[in-house]
């Protein structure tokens, strides 16, 4: 698949089946976000992926109370795209322990060298969370970014036994779409754009 392709039919994708996805299908999506780039090459990224129905049980028993708490309830009525957000998180957050594979993406002060800061590492995880998304998309699988460890953070760490240094960016479900890709949904590009000055 072309990128500019995968790019524009990177849909969010909440809704997974439960179908296994096979073991190089993530080491191919793993491959595609060590691609990303990074501050002076520091490549200061780990990511913790989870695959192990225990495993997973735990982390929903942690994660889903803590987001439920907060989530909002779906409108009957309003926006069209807001009611189908937030009916894919409440699916989401329903299933965590039916999606076949979890990464979490983290990321560890590394740069600079001899002074590193905790500045320096977003702008190395998040290259490679996006790569993560693409390199799904081209494979056929569903993938969405969310925040859902945030949360419950310490029980995410104590299940994974993710170091203190580290800090867990973000967290993506993986797995086969139940719904199609299509054409993302975004405000036209003359909204955004400054052309020599703001």
């Amino acid at each position: 698949m072309d990128v500019l392709e995968a790019m524009h039919t990177c849909r969010a994708m909440r809704y997974l089946r439960s179908d296994p996805v096979p073991h190089e299908l993530i080491v191919t999506v793993l491959e595609a976000a060590i691609c990303a780039p990074s501050p002076g090459n520091s490549q200061g990224w780990d990511f913790v992926v989870v695959r192990d129905r225990a495993t997973l049980d735990a982390l929903a028993a942690v994660m889903r109370p803590a987001i439920q708490a907060v989530l909002p309830p779906i409108p009957e009525q309003g926006d069209a795209t807001r009611r189908r957000m937030l009916a894919g998180a409440h699916h989401l957050v329903e299933s965590i322990e039916k999606v076949p594979a979890w990464i979490f993406v983290c990321g560890r002060p590394v740069y600079p060298p001899g002074a590193p800061t905790e500045g320096w590492i977003w702008p190395a995880v998040y290259p490679a969370a996006q790569n993560i998304l693409l390199a799904a998309r081209a494979l056929g699988l569903g993938a969405t970014f969310t925040t859902y460890h945030m949360l419950a953070e310490a029980g995410v760490r104590s299940i994974l036994s993710i170091p203190a240094e580290a800090r867990i960016a973000v967290s993506i479900p993986l797995g086969w779409p139940e719904k199609p890709f299509g054409p993302v949904r975004r405000r036209p590009l003359e909204e955004f754009v400054h052309w020599d000055r703001w």
